[in-house]
């Protein structure tokens, strides 16, 4: 059986592990837009954190199977369309992520000094469609809406000491961005409360823990809540604690601000506001602040909505970055997609009414969840294409042509795809460049760049 996994991010690669492992006799070719591959294990992780960067080790070694091709530099759906591959394999799996974010659909959302979170995480890990964002970093207070663990990368690489930024593979240009910064406060804000944040106690423990900045807690907002989550799961029992003890202690450092030191660099949570308008400077150039409308919580726990009260409060920023969430977008008019929803409907990834078509990832069940979700999303879906191999509901007799066909059409239309043995090319160059700077590696960011290191 030949299958065609689209996109090489994580979903994409454990749904090639997963089958080529199972099936013996299995060829699966993975197809992805950029010339590079590994998706957001490349532009999503924080720069900072390297460990979790280290499934890119597997991912190589599944490309590098003598029955897995990696073609980069192909955008299915305007190269190669999904009809056209599914008549070149006998599976199809649609594994592409979410290339857009949610908008926050209020007025000043597109002033100067507003961006999404998920381009400037494209921005300070050189994604290539982001690579010219000059963020304006020049004002004081930045302010993110979203209470994720996003939010929280975001937060701490604007407040992270130089030097340890330094030493990571963060791009070169927004590193030098960086360190022009003027922004030494950072409030991250949820329209509901304590409970409701969506962020990991690791990545909490983290950013209360960074050099240099104070984390800056009220315990108002978390007065009763001791008693109110001590029957909720560990996990945000053990956040909820943490906060608490955050919220209560006094730091060694105000006393020394109050001795007249220089105030540190500061975060803080903010609870309860919901975003209305983002306020324009006077000459209406640019983001000045933004007016929240406070809420209040009906129901409890996961499920708890935030009502607004009819109170309003202003708060002074000059950069607003939404973190509220990531989208997938419809590939190709002959895929089904609920567009509410942003998602390919599908039963454990066989996608609804397309014999032959899959799905895995986030365009499967919704940008949530960390790598290892995804793994055990990715192995459900590879999982069903086995089945129906193994029950015949796939027919394998007639012979597919896999690659052959697909190349002739992207020869047709002046394609090149990229091979994994040109991104390992692409690779040495970049750990190259990276070892002269003391980094692991410099990232190149443009696409074109990429293409003359391998002589297209």
């Amino acid at each position: 059986p030949r299958v065609c996994v689209v996109g090489s991010g994580p979903a994409g690669f454990y749904t090639a592990q997963h089958i080529l492992k199972h099936h013996s006799g299995a060829l699966v070719d993975i197809y992805e837009k950029l010339p590079v591959p590994f998706g957001l294990v490349r532009f999503g992780v924080a720069p900072d954190h390297p460990e979790v960067k280290n499934v890119i080790n597997t991912f190589t070694q599944t490309a590098r199977s003598e029955r897995c091709a990696y073609y980069g530099n192909v955008t299915v759906g305007r190269d190669v369309t999904v009809p056209e591959l599914q008549r070149a394999y006998h599976a199809v799996v649609l594994s592409y992520g979410a290339e857009d974010n949610r908008v926050l659909g209020i007025p000043g959302e597109n002033l100067p000094g507003v961006y999404s979170a998920r381009a400037f995480v494209g921005w300070y890990n050189g994604l290539p469609e982001n690579r010219d964002l000059k963020p304006d970093l020049s004002c004081e207070t930045a302010l993110i809406l979203g209470h994720g663990n996003v939010a929280l990368d975001i937060a701490r690489i604007l407040l992270s000491p130089l030097q340890l930024l330094r030493k990571t593979d963060i791009t070169d240009s927004s590193l030098a961005a960086l360190a022009c910064s003027k922004v030494k406060r950072v409030w991250l804000v949820g329209r509901r409360g304590p409970l409701q944040v969506a962020f990991t106690i690791k990545e909490l423990r983290e950013m209360i823990n960074l050099p240099g900045a104070r984390a800056v807690l009220d315990p108002a907002d978390f007065t009763g809540l001791e008693s109110a989550v001590k029957d909720s799961p560990r996990p945000r029992k053990r956040l909820t604690e943490l906060m608490i003890k955050t919220a209560l202690e006094k730091p060694v450092e105000m006393q020394a601000a109050a001795a007249g030191a220089a105030a540190p660099r500061e975060w803080g949570l903010k609870f309860q506001r919901s975003p209305q308008e983002v306020l324009p400077s006077a000459d209406g150039r640019r983001a000045r602040g933004i007016r929240m409308a406070l809420t209040r919580l009906e129901g409890s726990g996961d499920s708890a909505k935030a009502i607004p009260t009819g109170d309003v409060e202003e708060l002074e920023c000059g950069l607003v970055l939404s973190s509220i969430g990531y989208r997938s977008l419809p590939l190709d008019p002959a895929v089904p997609f609920d567009s509410q929803r942003g998602v390919i409907p599908n039963s454990s990834g066989r996608v609804q009414g397309v014999p032959g078509l899959y799905c895995s990832g986030w365009v499967k069940r919704g940008p949530t969840g960390v790598i290892i979700t995804t793994m055990n999303d990715s192995f459900d879906t590879a999982q069903s294409v086995l089945e129906d191999l193994q029950g015949g509901v796939l027919d394998i007799s007639p012979s597919r042509e896999g690659f052959g066909l697909v190349e002739s059409i992207l020869r047709s239309r002046g394609v090149r795809p990229v091979s994994f043995s040109d991104w390992e090319k692409i690779d040495a160059a970049e750990v190259a460049r990276g070892k002269a700077a003391g980094k692991p590696r410099e990232k190149i960011v443009d696409p074109a760049e990429m293409l003359q290191i391998i002589g297209h």
